[in-house]
């Protein structure tokens, strides 16, 4: 009984020791002495850059964003002038770069895509012509692809007093394609509004028919029935406005043009060159999940009698999205982070905005925190939104 009482005492006091041979403390411990170590040097890094800018009297702070910017920006999505704030021009800066990196996410996923399906083309000229513009654009860097088409644009056309006008109030010149757009009227919000609620009213529409499928066998032409909702209802809230017909006409006064809205040879740039370069890697991606679903598939789909373009669309592509996904989140990444090249060509993105503004006020570090803070939440917003999606069509185990 003594024996085992001693042996009850040694067992609570061994348990209750601090040891690093115990793998559990071990681990823990090491965890602890990295945290600590890393919060240190980040101490000691912040501590001797703000006692630096205090020896030289450099104001830190964003207390900068509510001065004047006394700049001009070429193109803005939003009303600026010089005599609007840093913060606004940040703004703007921001909002070009949101612009350019979706609207190059969009082109550069459907031109992968048919890219990716035309290197499996069994048509020879097709395969190779794919395959070589892939081989071709993926090995020469992005920078010089955009001087590529910088140049393209700015050295063929005329000079903007012999601007080419293929159409009446459509005109092309070295400052870019100038077109005519509706006039300010409450109708194009409510339009907004309707296409809206008919996407509502669509994805609804399909849960429905996919679950009406489901029980009684029986498709539902959902395809066209989007079309006639995203078509049917902006369509009635125009004609319930007044159907109004005025357009802002670009007109020549003095060396540009005035009014209507234009589409720069800068932006043309940019745009063009991160879709070009961008398709070429999405279209490997696409090929490689393409090629990842057994042919079987294709088989199985083809003795039930459907066509080459029905098995692609209903039975492969479903299935090679599991494996397209992953690496098309990263493409994404890569195009969007690619977009403050733009500063190479005068593009006004969210670097060439902010570049400038820390050259103005010499609060570098502020300027280049935001631009870092700005393409972290784009990131994150992206990688968020993809592996939701990936998620969202995962096979569920049973």
């Amino acid at each position: 009984m003594a024996s085992e009482t001693r042996d009850t005492v040694r067992g609570a006091q061994g348990g209750s020791s601090f040891s690093l041979s115990d793998p559990t403390v071990r681990a823990v411990f090491y965890q602890v002495l990295v945290v600590g170590i890393v919060v240190a040097v980040g101490w000691y890094l912040i501590h001797n850059t703000l006692d630096n800018l205090s020896r030289r009297s450099i104001a830190t702070g964003f207390g900068f964003l509510e001065r004047e910017a006394s700049f001009g920006i070429g193109e803005s999505l939003i009303d600026y002038s010089p005599r609007d704030t840093y913060g606004r021009a940040f703004l703007v800066g921001v909002l070009n770069t949101l612009k350019v990196s979706i609207i190059g996410i969009v082109l550069a996923t459907v031109l992968g895509t048919v890219v990716g399906v035309a290197r499996l083309s069994s048509n020879w000229l097709i395969a190779k012509i794919a395959s070589t513009y892939v081989e071709i654009v993926r090995n020469i860097p992005p920078l010089l692809q955009l001087f590529f088409w910088y140049a393209i644009v700015s050295d063929s056309m005329p000079p903007v007093r012999q601007a080419l006008n293929p159409i009446p109030g459509v005109f092309l010149s070295q400052r870019g394609l100038f077109v005519p757009v509706p006039v300010a009227d409450p109708v194009w919000g409510e339009m907004a509004f309707a296409l809206a609620l008919a996407v509502i009213v669509a994805i609804f529409v399909h849960r429905w028919a996919r679950t009406r499928q489901a029980r009684t066998g029986l498709p539902f032409p959902t395809g066209l029935t989007t079309l006639g909702l995203v078509v049917g209802f902006p369509l009635i809230a125009y004609i319930a406005g007044g159907a109004p017909t005025a357009l802002d006409v670009p007109q020549l006064q003095g060396f540009n043009f005035r009014g209507g809205a234009v589409i720069s040879p800068e932006f043309f740039a940019i745009l063009t060159g991160l879709t070009v370069y961008t398709a070429a890697f999405i279209a490997e991606v696409v090929r490689s999940g393409i090629v990842a679903v057994n042919w079987g598939q294709t088989e199985a789909a083809r003795a039930l009698g459907l066509n080459s373009g029905r098995t692609l669309r209903l039975v492969v592509l479903p299935q090679a999205l599991r494996v397209i996904v992953p690496p098309l989140t990263s493409q994404y990444l890569n195009l969007t982070k690619n977009s403050s090249l733009a500063l190479a060509i005068g593009y006004p993105d969210l670097v060439s905005i902010a570049n400038t503004t820390l050259n103005q006020t010499g609060q570098a570090i502020e300027g280049v925190a935001m631009i870092m803070g700005t393409y972290l939440t784009i990131s994150l917003g992206i990688s968020i939104f993809m592996n939701w999606y990936n998620k969202r069509i995962a096979l569920v185990e049973r």
